[in-house]
């Protein structure tokens, strides 16, 4: 009996999950990370190793690009949504211990403030809010980034969800007045027999569409189909039977 209700627990986590977006999987693996022992997370390690090995080919020169500072200088207009993408694959890419990388990519994300005030940048549009979202999630929490560059990033993060809280509220009516990104779902909130289609969930969900070639070699490895370009920014992907 107890088996069985860790079963149902268990899938119900792996259903909750799924239907998270990129940044909240994100905080939340990071969170389950910090809550190892690290025998735990050797173990861990050697099966992201294997895994990281199969598309190591296929994502080198976006690797050698994300770890050359001279090349992250040149991602400075933040409002551009493709560099915000080529932000994207950098932190993905970027090595755990390239200080130097993490250095020019602190410099341009803090600027957000500036950014959103002179520009006038609205985060309430889909795909911008996302990648802002998932932008200082996995800068917040990456290993290169020193421990005063995360609490910087941490809150330029709290303002950014601040933000979109308030811009929901204003746009919601008060009968559905409920923050979109700060209120996770319930477990229960994926019923059996639901469609199978779901947002792609993975850290570089919100920007292989702007890269010809790693777009293309992400659906053919996880067999996704491409979406047509009048798809919402919200883009869905349809499991192949």
């Amino acid at each position: 009996m107890v088996e069985n209700r860790c079963s149902v627990q268990r899938e119900g986590v792996y259903r909750w999950f799924s239907i998270l977006n990129s940044a909240q999987r994100a905080e939340f693996i990071c969170g389950l990370l910090d809550l190892c022992v690290p025998i735990e997370l050797r173990f861990l390690g050697s099966c992201l190793e294997d895994l990281a090995r199969k598309d190591y080919h296929s994502l080198r020169d976006a690797e050698i690009k994300a770890n050359n500072p001279a090349d992250l200088s040149n991602l400075t207009n933040i409002t551009d949504e493709v560099v915000r993408s080529k932000l994207l694959i950098s932190l993905a890419l970027l090595s755990s211990d390239n200080r130097e990388a993490a250095g020019v990519l602190f410099r341009t994300l803090t600027h957000i403030d500036s950014i959103i005030n002179n520009y006038g940048l609205q985060l309430n549009d889909g795909q911008t809010d996302e990648q802002f979202l998932l932008l200082f999630t996995m800068a917040s929490n990456h290993p290169a980034f020193s421990f005063h560059q995360k609490q910087v990033l941490r809150q330029e993060l709290t303002q950014i969800q601040e933000i979109l809280q308030v811009t929901s509220l204003d746009t919601l009516s008060p009968a559905t007045n409920i923050p979109t990104y700060i209120t996770a779902p319930t477990l229960d909130s994926c019923q059996v027999g639901c469609p199978c289609s779901h947002k792609v969930g993975n850290i570089l969900s919100s920007l292989l569409s702007l890269d010809g070639q790693i777009y293309e070699w992400y659906c053919a490895t996880y067999k996704f189909e491409q979406p047509s370009k009048t798809q919402s920014s919200r883009i869905a992907y349809t499991c192949r039977k």
